[in-house]
């Protein structure tokens, strides 16, 4: 695959998604053009990412001539808390950052989401840049300005929304990805074949094998169009009043068993899997979304070993959990709901009843 530019376009905050093998190289050259020559840079990553690309990007921005300061925090996400966010500023701190400065955020999306809001925090904004290495990351967090962490009640519950300079996407990072992680960031490359193109949908399920194998031209295709789609997402809808609101397709329900079952039971696009299908299978019954189709997205989620049981699970923790969520209104959940493969509507409330109904039936 050739490099691929994929811009969001949002004015005077628009930004460039470079996507392709080998794009970690070009880190130093576009930093330079972004900000140029000599900056402070405070990069930050986790303790997996140390052991593979953290030195290498580290070197490429000294020889160009940066200052650089490092800040590697724990795996997992748990890490996204007030604990490793103030981890974040005291480095900022002892780098000596300045309003010129910026900061990297090399991992997946547990790093992109928390370095992103050390750096709308720090100093009241500065300027970061994504270098996702996980594929939830590449096709999901790293785009789109969402940045922040979680609390003990519920995910993500503060934050900013800080959209980075530039996200670096290198797909040659997904070789050292473990399976499980692979196959959890294919759960947010699916949601965007039911909530808006039916045809990738249908791609996915035809190139199973090709994508398991990383197949340069299924990933680039998959990467490219779904960072495609929610580019043109956060283009129509950049601080979620309306549209964008469709990008959390299973992330009601989902959101709570990440929270209920403890952060790192599952991995995000785990619990999201389960999330969809329980969300098909309230708009079976809400806007009569044909049960063919949620047999379709259960096959497919298995073909990738993702989880679509919430078989064992409280439902009056995770209702619970649910109201606490940042997308409800009153203390009520709000859901996404699919209409046909490829199209749904915007949130829409539900009744307790029938969502324990459906709960009750489907575990």
């Amino acid at each position: 695959m050739s490099e691929e530019i994929v811009q969001v376009d949002l004015g005077d905050r628009s930004y460039d998604i470079v996507i392709g093998p080998g794009a970690l190289a070009e880190v130093s050259e576009r930093c330079i053009e972004l900000f140029g020559e000599g900056r402070r840079v405070l990069l930050v990553s986790d303790v997996n990412l140390a052991n593979y690309y953290f030195g290498g990007v580290e070197a490429l921005l000294l020889t160009a001539g940066f200052q650089v300061s490092g800040c590697v925090l724990p795996a997992g996400e748990s890490t996204k808390s007030v604990k490793y966010l103030a981890e974040i500023w005291e480095a900022a701190v002892e780098a000596r950052l300045d309003r010129k400065s910026f900061i990297v955020a090399l991992g997946g999306g547990v790093i992109g989401d928390l370095a992103g809001f050390g750096a709308a925090s720090f100093l009241r904004g500065l300027p970061f840049v994504q270098i996702p290495t996980s594929l939830l990351a590449m096709v999901d967090s790293a785009v789109g300005g969402k940045t922040g962490m979680n609390l003990p009640q519920g995910k993500n519950l503060v934050g900013a929304f800080h959209q980075p300079k530039l996200v670096l996407t290198d797909l040659g990072v997904l070789a050292t990805l473990p399976a499980r992680e692979l196959n959890a960031g294919m759960a947010e490359v699916i949601k965007y074949g039911v909530i808006w193109d039916s045809d990738m949908f249908s791609f996915i399920e035809k190139n199973i094998r090709a994508i398991l194998e990383l197949d340069g031209k299924a990933m680039g295709y998959l990467v490219k169009r779904s960072c495609e789609i929610k580019a043109e997402v956060v283009r129509q809808d950049e601080r979620e009043g309306g549209l964008r609101a469709i990008l959390n397709f299973g992330h009601t329900l989902g959101h709570a068993i990440e929270n209920v079952c403890g952060y790192g039971e599952w991995l995000h696009g785990e619990a999201i899997s389960m999330g969809m299908v329980y969300a098909a299978r309230v708009s079976e019954v809400v806007n009569g979304f044909p049960s063919q189709e949620t047999d379709r997205l259960i096959s497919l989620f298995e073909a990738f070993d993702l989880p679509t049981s919430w078989k064992g699970l409280s439902w009056d923790d995770l209702y619970k959990a649910m109201t606490a969520d940042k997308k409800a209104e009153n203390a009520l959940p709000k859901f996404v709901l699919a209409k046909e493969m490829g199209k749904v509507c915007l949130p829409v409330d539900v009744s307790v009843e029938l969502l324990k109904k459906v709960y009750d039936d489907g575990a």
